[in-house]
Formats: structure tokens, sequence, C-alpha cells
């Protein structure tokens, strides 16, 4: 244990600031999900409207925020719009603005992906059949959507969990932050301790997105 650099996490609270790390990354990561995904969602399904001007402008929105890093976006809100707005943004709450502007897009981009994939001939169908545009979309486009965009959902949560890890570069105390401090805390009496520290936070992250892969991963292979 000694030479995996394992005992720092015995010392103090060590083990329970890294907990408390580790939550302020999820709540911030779920916090964005629940706001995220409910707006990609619409703005997935106005992208696939007619209206070119609507369209061209997602289309504009969604492509800035891939381009854009998100350790940039990360950058601009906290320092630059602060300064530029006035506004007293916490590191946390520039971050999940970010998360949400990100989030939304990538599940804007998966919706309108899923409602195209849908093939025309349903819609004719359907039509001729007498169904009416609500019911077309309540019984045969909606559901098969779901079972394509729910696995890939599912896949942008895990990532954004994961991605949280930047918020640290703003000055939130999140897990990684407090292993930096522990690490370098304990320099000199455990010069190991940068490996047991970051093998834990490894665990850590995967127990919390482990679970939400392997629904995926279910539900994928439930619907394919």
């Amino acid at each position: 244990m000694q030479n995996l650099g394992l005992e720092v996490l015995f010392k103090g609270k060590n083990m329970i600031r890294l907990l408390g790390g580790l939550w302020v990354a999820l709540k911030i990561s779920l916090i964005s999900v629940a706001i995220s995904i409910p707006l990609g969602i619409l703005l997935g399904a106005m992208m696939t409207w007619k209206n070119p001007i609507v369209k061209a402008i997602l289309r504009i929105y969604l492509e800035f925020i891939r381009i854009m890093p998100q350790m940039v976006l990360l950058f601009v809100f906290y320092f630059e719009t602060t300064k530029a707005f006035g506004w007293d943004l916490s590191g946390e709450t520039a971050s999940i603005i970010v998360f949400i502007l990100w989030g939304a897009a990538e599940m804007s981009d998966l919706v309108r992906g899923a409602f195209e994939s849908i093939p025309k001939h349903q819609y004719e169908s359907a039509e001729a059949l007498g169904f009416t545009r609500a019911q077309t979309l309540t019984y045969i486009i909606i559901p098969q959507t779901l079972r394509r965009l729910l696995p890939l959902s599912i896949n942008l949560i895990t990532r954004m969990i994961k991605t949280t890890s930047l918020v640290l570069m703003i000055g939130v105390v999140e897990v990684l932050k407090v292993a930096q401090q522990i690490i370098e805390a304990n320099r000199m009496t455990s010069p190991n301790a940068a490996f047991g520290v970051y093998l834990t936070i490894f665990i850590m992250y995967f127990l919390a997105c482990w679970p939400i892969s392997m629904l995926a991963r279910y539900l994928e292979k439930k619907w394919r």
C-alpha cells in the first residue's frame, strides 16, 4: 500500500474530500443534463422544420459549439463575460451554463438525426391509411425515434459526466482539484501519492459511468 501511494487516502479527511469533489462534478453534470436534454429535444425538433431561417440559426449554433473546445467556452464564460457584462458568475454556474449549451447542441443533433432516419415511406403509408399528422407522429414516428435516440442520449450523459473534469481549470473545487491538493500536500511524505489518488478517481468515475453505459448497451441490443 505504501508503494502505491494509497496511504494518503486514509490521512485525515482525504477520502471524504475526494467524495465531496466527486459530488461537485456529478452535481454540475446532473443539473446540466436535466436542462440540456429537454432543451436539445426541442431544438432538434425545430431543426426538422422546413423554415430555412430557423434551420440556419440552429445549424450555426450547433457548429459553433462543436468547433469551440469546452475548455475555451469555460474560459469565455467565466473570465470574459464577467468582465464584459459585469456578471458575478461562480465557477459552478459558469460550468453549468457551458455544459447546458454543449449538451443541448449535441442532443439537438441526435434528435434531428433520429427523426431524419425514419424512412419517408412510413409517413406516406400512414397518410394513405388515413392517419392524421398527430397520429402519425404519436403512433409511428416518435416510438421509433425514441428507440434510436435513447442509447445515444445515455452515451451523451456519460460524456458530460467525464468532461466535467475540465472545470478545475476555472477554479471549481471538484474531484481532480481536490486530488491535486492532496498530492501537493503529501509530496514529501508520499512520493507515489499521485498514483494512488488518481487510481481512486478512476474507480470513482468508472462506478459513476459504468451503470449508465451498461444501460445504453442493453437498450441498443434490445431495440436493434
